[in-house]
């Protein structure tokens, strides 16, 4: 799933979710589904397409990096559960052809710290 939002140079595509079966994994799906969105959102001029995902999720961030996705920040606190428990996201971020400037990715995003309410 995913959707259009923002406004100005913060237009961009979001993956609200992405998710194969365990059966169908490691065939091209997850990609397939990304390269899809990517797509539409360049079509509707977006800037860029970003995600959330949890700092602990190893395998996710190592597909994204390999679609072309960076840290774009970590969001402090974004994924919270019962218990207290809190865990921190990383915002990635893949620039679309319109950010011929590549404004929407910086370096070194895993130190640019924010908390949930600044987003």
């Amino acid at each position: 799933m995913g959707k259009a939002e923002g406004r100005g140079k913060e237009w961009h595509g979001h993956v609200t979710a992405i998710t194969v079966a365990p059966a169908y994994r490691r065939i091209g799906l997850a990609e397939r589904m990304m390269q899809l969105l990517e797509t539409v959102s360049d079509k509707t001029q977006g800037y860029f397409v970003d995600l959330f995902v949890r700092v602990s999720n190893s395998v996710a961030i190592k597909m994204y990096k390999k679609f072309g996705y960076t840290v774009y920040r970590r969001v402090l606190g974004y994924y919270y559960s019962s218990g207290d428990n809190e865990e921190d996201a990383f915002d990635m971020r893949k620039p679309l052809s319109r950010d011929v400037e590549r404004q929407s990715i910086v370096s070194n995003g895993e130190s640019r710290k924010v908390r949930p309410e600044d987003l």
